[in-house]
């Protein structure tokens, strides 16, 4: 089975469009030309990355590369969305920390060959949800330590050091950055079939092969972000993951 490029898919994507935007209008919302930039850049940045993907992908090291900018763009992507685009060498460290790790299992141990056909579909998968991890744990981390100076303050004085009073703040709420990676492995399979799990299917694998597929990367989605979220909290503590202005209402 496969899904070719033609009017019944461009009808199908002007009608999921237009429903978005009528809900959107309905609720008041006011993100219709957010969603229309976004449905026109998902359309164009697709088409750029099957282009790309179809030149590199018979080449491991040109697939490498490919992952590095996709990693670079992950990166800016996340620094922006968590306010701290000059911190962004350690939300670098931060989603390396979860994704190295995994890719090298991965390749080691033989479970995906080190082929361009595979190394990218998994490596982007890992990296866009260790990104996601990081962006969450930012967001809820900053927001906590702008909302709860005076519990900083406190914490100082009663002797704590600097980075235990930010621990104290942000350290029972880093595991939330970790919840939808969790629940989409607890319901897969029964509330939703993910998209290794479909693509193997769609490429003609058996559904025994498709589910090997889906649980090795759900696997590597919890020890990416996981390790992710570890990381960019004792970078958080050490006032080095940090927006500016978080950074200047902090003890050094």
């Amino acid at each position: 089975m496969s899904i070719d490029p033609g009017w019944p898919v461009a009808a199908a994507l002007a009608l999921l469009l237009a429903v978005t935007l009528v809900a959107h209008r309905t609720a008041g919302y006011a993100m219709e030309r957010p969603v229309v930039v976004a449905a026109a850049r998902a359309i164009l940045q697709l088409t750029l990355a099957a282009l790309v993907i179809a030149v590199v992908v018979r080449s491991l090291l040109l697939s490498c590369l490919l992952l590095v900018v996709m990693f670079g763009i992950g990166v800016l992507t996340t620094s922006r969305r968590i306010e701290a685009p000059r911190a962004w060498p350690w939300a670098a460290l931060a989603m390396a920390a979860g994704v190295v790790p995994v890719l090298a299992i991965v390749l080691a141990t033989g479970t995906i060959p080190p082929k361009g056909i595979a190394v990218i579909p998994v490596g982007g998968i890992i990296i866009g949800n260790a990104m996601t991890a990081n962006t969450l744990l930012g967001r809820r981390a900053f927001a906590a330590l702008r909302e709860e100076r005076g519990l900083y303050e406190a914490c100082l004085s009663i002797g704590l050091l600097p980075s235990q009073s930010v621990e104290e703040i942000i350290h029972r709420r880093a595991p939330e950055a970790l919840l939808p990676g969790l629940d989409q492995v607890k319901t897969t399979g029964v509330v939703t079939l993910p998209g290794a799990f479909i693509g193997v299917m769609l490429g003609g694998g058996s559904p025994v092969q498709a589910a090997t597929a889906q649980v090795l990367v759900l696997f590597g989605i919890m020890a990416a972000q996981t390790v992710t979220v570890l990381v960019g909290e004792r970078l958080i503590e050490a006032r080095r993951l940090v927006p500016d202005d978080v950074r200047a209402e902090l003890i050094d």
